[in-house]
């Protein structure tokens, strides 16, 4: 035997074909777009009708396996028929029906009528059974989806090996693309289309074929918003669904349908977002419970079964307050989800990112397409029904003739030439004479003819006109709108709340525990948040040599803290990102706290609920000016951490007082030994922030300053009345006799 020549890694490379550089621009054009397109145009996104090719083939052959009249057949069996032109396997044709149907509830209006266990929409776990035990038929509706498709109203292709053919589309009475919800990815692009209400759908549709040029606003009046097959609540904002209807963009939010039971002390959830899952909601609400985040709750159950309408169960505590079980949950689970809303569909095989109205202009171009191409193929059956009566019409006047002439030819072959011949009709006419039973040519036959002609006469003429008439088409649309509401019309599902009526539940307001406390903070940048037995004690407040207090405030765990510093910012902090402290700790130091800028300190704290723009910063610098600014000056549409540029920088900052509804009265006192105490209104207000200022004391030379700003008039240790000023500028008073703590 041959000894085989080991092969190195040299003539390998030897033999190599040499490169050739390829920009990347031919790359993608010869190789990625074709895949891109043909996953965009075959598979992710949904056509005019409504259908991705998956659901368009798998219904179209249940419609020619007779199942839209007839018993139930088993799904194996479904399957099996629709390989024939979708041949990706027996699982994903089966997933796609088992989305169709009515067991598993993701449509408004289902197309299949199913028998058997097809799982739930709101479920991710509840798995359908196997294709050989479910049963399936088509569902009554579904005569709305192929009337006129046997009447050459869309047109027919090949299937994948030119065995049969199927429909491009089907021709839809009703605008199916906004019924049917729709849910795909391709690829760079990807589809999310909300259903919406059919009677709602049929009516905006009527609208606008009496006159294209309604508006998107009268079209909102007339379909008020999406609406889903799992009902539950949208929150509704008119800007947000205005962009939809506009863009086909957008998004909404929804909340699910809940119940107290009082009896049992549970909270029962009847209907979640369209978007959700028991089962997330279950497994998020599970990992609350056990991070004690939901302490109110002591158990949560599945519930859904055959004879109930709840899907979960929560069991409260005995002192649970069940409002704030609801907003808890609300804000942490998929009881309160969003619908991203994405309106890619195809019109002729290219993708369109479209509105509510463009789409239903779109269907109604498709649907007249559609009927004129129906009109057309009757127009032409009944022209050539009426073409063969009108040659029997000419025969009949002489019956006697015909059945002589018959008789007397001596071939078959020769019948029909010699009675079209004898008659002047075509040959044509003469088969379907020459076809006519002997038993037909009665006096009763002959009549019910000549009438037919008339008929047909009048049905021709009326298709034509319609054909003729672009409004007369319209009313044919019209009509069958009206039709299919009567129809198959059905109250809303989801129903309408204004979201400016929902409370704004946020997370870091009910995710803490709340309880009262006390707010202190030193003139060296030292903050304490001291629980309410703290406060009881007579201890004394820890605080450096030299360092005093210059703001306490009784309050709760709630609110936010403004600190303003000496680098004309404010930084906003919540009470609940501090931790309880004692009077005989020092506190925690802001400046480290908020990560201020080495040489910046802070002079004084505020704790506020909210921006109230009635209220006041009064600012006190260092060259005696001092400046009211409304607190509106500081309003943002996001609650912001720092806010820069807050007030004047010209002159140093010494203190800052926070004015409520009232004035409060402030002691200024200059490195002069003067001081005065004024109301904190004398001072004038100014819109901006960065204001320098009136002149508030007036110092000799200019050459003093103030060294002391403070509303805590009580703790100077001091009788400072005789210092009272009710005008603005002053020189102050002279405090050589007046000893203060500090």
């Amino acid at each position: 035997m041959a000894k085989k020549k080991k092969i190195s890694l040299e003539d390998l490379k030897q033999n190599e074909a040499p490169a050739t550089e390829q920009p990347i621009t031919e790359t993608l054009e010869k190789n990625y777009m074709p895949y891109a397109m043909s996953v965009i145009v075959s598979r992710a996104i949904p056509e005019i009708d409504g259908f991705k090719p998956s659901h368009r083939k798998l219904l179209y052959t249940m419609y020619k396996m007779g199942l839209m009249t007839g018993q139930k057949t088993k799904s194996a069996n479904i399957v099996g028929q629709t390989m024939r032109l979708n041949p990706h396997g027996d699982a994903s044709i089966y997933e796609t029906m088992v989305r169709l149907t009515r067991g598993n509830g993701a449509l408004l209006h289902p197309f299949v009528d199913s028998k058997g266990s097809f799982g739930k929409q709101y479920s991710r776990d509840m798995a359908y059974a196997a294709s050989r035990y479910t049963e399936a038929k088509l569902d009554s509706f579904c005569a709305e989806l192929f009337d006129g498709i046997d009447k050459d109203a869309v047109d027919f292709v090949p299937n994948y090996d030119n065995t049969t053919e199927e429909p491009t589309l089907l021709p839809t009475t009703f605008p199916n693309i906004l019924i049917s919800p729709n849910l795909g990815i391709a690829v760079g692009m990807a589809c999310s289309i909300c259903s919406f209400n059919l009677a709602e759908i049929c009516d905006g549709t009527i609208a606008l074929l009496k006159n294209p040029k309604t508006t998107v606003e009268r079209i909102m009046d007339i379909i008020k918003a999406p609406d889903f097959s799992g009902g539950a609540t949208i929150l509704y904002d008119y800007e947000q669904m205005k962009k939809i209807y506009l863009t086909g963009s957008g998004s909404f939010k929804m909340q699910a349908k809940y119940a107290y039971d009082k009896k049992n002390n549970s909270i029962n959830i009847l209907e979640i977002p369209y978007s959700s899952c028991i089962e997330a909601i279950i497994k998020k609400s599970v990992d609350m419970i056990k991070a004690g985040k939901l302490r109110e709750v002591t158990d949560v159950r599945d519930s859904v079964d055959i004879s109930s309408s709840r899907l979960l169960t929560f069991e409260l505590r005995k002192d649970a307050n069940p409002d704030v079980v609801i907003k808890k949950l609300m804000a942490a689970t998929e009881l309160e989800n969003n619908f991203d809303c994405n309106f890619n569909i195809l019109v002729e095989g290219k993708p369109m990112l479209l509105g509510v109205r463009e789409i239903l202009l779109e269907w109604i171009k498709f649907r007249t397409k559609c009927l004129t191409r129906e009109l057309k193929f009757t127009l032409n059956k009944k022209e050539d029904k009426l073409h063969l009566l009108l040659g029997l019409a000419a025969i009949l006047l002489d019956i006697d003739k015909a059945i002589k002439i018959i008789r007397n030819t001596a071939e078959e072959k020769d019948v029909v030439p010699n009675l079209a011949a004898a008659f002047n009709i075509t040959t044509v006419q003469a088969e379907y004479v020459a076809e006519i039973k002997l038993r037909n040519l009665n006096s009763q036959y002959i009549l019910n003819r000549v009438k037919e002609i008339e008929e047909l006469r009048k049905d021709i003429e009326d298709i034509k006109e319609k054909l003729r008439d672009e409004l007369k088409l319209k009313n044919v649309i019209i009509e069958q709108l009206k039709e299919i509401k009567k129809k198959y019309g059905k109250p809303r599902m989801t129903d309408i709340v204004e979201k400016s009526t929902i409370e704004v539940v946020k997370k870091d307001e009910i995710f803490f525990e709340n309880y009262n406390c006390r707010l202190v903070m030193s003139h060296g940048g030292y903050f304490k948040k001291l629980s309410v037995q703290a406060t009881r004690s007579a201890d004394e407040q820890k605080l450096k040599e030299g360092d005093y207090i210059v703001y306490e405030e009784d309050t709760d765990n709630r609110g936010d803290i403004l600190f303003f510093t000496d680098k004309a910012q404010i930084y906003r902090a919540r009470v609940s990102d501090f931790d309880l402290t004692k009077p005989s700790q020092m506190g925690e130091y802001i400046p480290a706290k908020l990560g201020m800028d080495s040489d910046e300190h802070v002079v004084a704290c505020q704790m506020i609920y909210d921006i109230v723009p009635e209220h006041h910063a009064v600012y006190i610098f260092e060259n005696g000016k001092g400046v009211r600014i409304p607190m509106s000056a500081y309003e943002s549409k996001t609650r912001r951490k720092k806010i820069t540029g807050a007030c004047s920088s010209a002159s140093p900052l010494v203190a800052v007082f926070y004015e409520k509804e009232k004035p409060i009265q402030i002691f200024l006192r200059s490195d002069m030994g003067r001081g005065m105490l004024i109301k904190s209104d004398v001072i004038p207000e100014k819109a901006t922030r960065t204001s320098a200022g009136v002149q508030i004391m007036q110092f000799p030379k200019k050459k003093g300053k103030i060294e002391l700003a403070t509303d805590r008039i009580q703790s100077l240790g001091a009788d400072v009345t005789k210092c009272k000023k009710t005008a603005i500028p002053s020189t102050g008073t002279i405090l050589n006799q007046i000893s203060f703590k500090f």
